[in-house]
């Protein structure tokens, strides 16, 4: 016999269960049918505020993705497609050339990568320092600012071609391209690639070459510069150069020249190509800038452009080429003897900043 706590906690089950499945009461089931019919009765809105709110934003958001994916930025980050490519275009067209520009993108990376800003110039750029296998005993002075918080010290021909580039554009409404001879490690060609120009770098020394392709990584300039393995001369070939060890720069066609400054380094011969500018610069770019600077070659890297330099006042580069008389000399030819070639092509205008010459065509 069951005890009054027992049924009533019977009741309450059996409410509960008709609570939880209303179809086991008529009278439950009577008032769900109606709630549910007047559910299906009422009409379905779409354009909710909330559901419009969510439509515009959607909407807002995909144009802006459109739009911005079809834009082409001002200083293009570099890609393995643009440095695989990586061509000078002339309108719509790409321009053929007997030499490849050099591989930056399947090159050996040098290492570690370590980069410091160049200090006191407009247009900032940044430059290699991976280079600690090719310290002398002491610490690297670049390596020693950078610890210090100090950035790279300018060279002087970064910030001549930024004067140059910049009051050519802006004074004479000129634009084109820079070549850049002897580009060493790419001081000269940031320069003008931080600007906006294009440039054809020539530089024979692999080791050079790569802190060059690393500065186009470090300054998103890839689509910007065109490098080439190769000397400039004033005929096609293969020429020997003269590398000191443990040096990036002054490296040289003239083993004298090549040791004029550090007489202590060891050096090693090396075969490079050679290639006369004419051959490959097209009549149809317009050059704007001509930097040279490859210890004493100078007079037949000018020789090699006779083409260029003979193009008439407007068309015909501004030239920037290193005139130290020793180097010239230990190379068989004089600063006399590259003026009078200048002046046999309408350059009769020179003056001396230490020891670069810049000209510019006054005929």
């Amino acid at each position: 016999m069951r005890t009054k706590r027992e049924k009533t906690n019977t009741i309450h089950s059996q409410e509960d269960t008709v609570l939880r499945d209303p179809t086991l009461h008529p009278k439950f089931l009577s008032i769900f049918s109606m709630a549910n019919a007047w559910r299906r009765n009422q009409p379905i809105k779409i354009l909710t505020p909330k559901n419009l709110l969510l439509f515009v934003s959607t909407s807002l958001l995909l144009l802006a993705f459109f739009y911005l994916s079809s834009q082409t930025p001002q200083n293009p980050i570099i890609s393995a497609k643009n440095l695989k490519k990586n061509p000078t275009f002339n309108g719509n067209s790409v321009i053929e050339r007997p030499i490849k520009p050099f591989d930056c993108y399947n090159s050996p990376q040098a290492h570690p990568v370590f980069a410091n800003i160049v200090e006191g110039l407009k247009y900032p750029f940044l430059y290699s320092l991976a280079d600690f296998g090719n310290l002398t005993e002491k610490p690297h002075k670049n390596i020693v600012r950078t610890l210090k918080g100090k950035p790279f010290r300018r060279p002087d021909i970064s910030a001549t071609v930024q004067e140059v580039l910049e009051k050519m554009k802006g004074e004479e409404g000129r634009t084109g391209i820079f070549v850049d001879v002897g580009a060493n490690v790419g001081m000269a060609s940031f320069a003008a690639a931080v600007m906006g120009f294009k440039v054809l770098a020539f530089e024979p020394v692999f080791d050079n070459l790569q802190r060059i392709c690393e500065g186009i990584y470090f300054n998103r300039v890839g689509e910007l510069i065109e490098v080439f393995e190769a000397a400039t001369s004033d005929h096609s070939g293969n020429i020997t150069f003269h590398k000191l060890i443990g040096r990036l720069d002054n490296s040289a066609v003239s083993s004298v020249g090549a040791k004029m400054a550090f007489k202590s380094n060891e050096e090693i011969a090396l075969q490079v190509r050679s290639i006369p500018l004419d051959e490959v610069i097209k009549e149809s770019e317009p050059i704007l800038l001509l930097k040279i600077d490859v210890q004493g070659w100078e007079y037949h890297v000018l020789k090699g452009a006779t083409k260029l330099l003979s193009r008439k006042k407007g068309e015909a580069p501004y030239l920037i080429y290193e005139e130290d008389e020793r180097l010239l000399q230990a190379s068989n030819s004089s600063a006399k003897e590259i003026r009078e070639f200048l002046q046999s092509v309408g350059y009769h205008q020179c003056t001396q900043h230490a020891t670069d010459a810049h000209c510019i065509k006054t005929n």
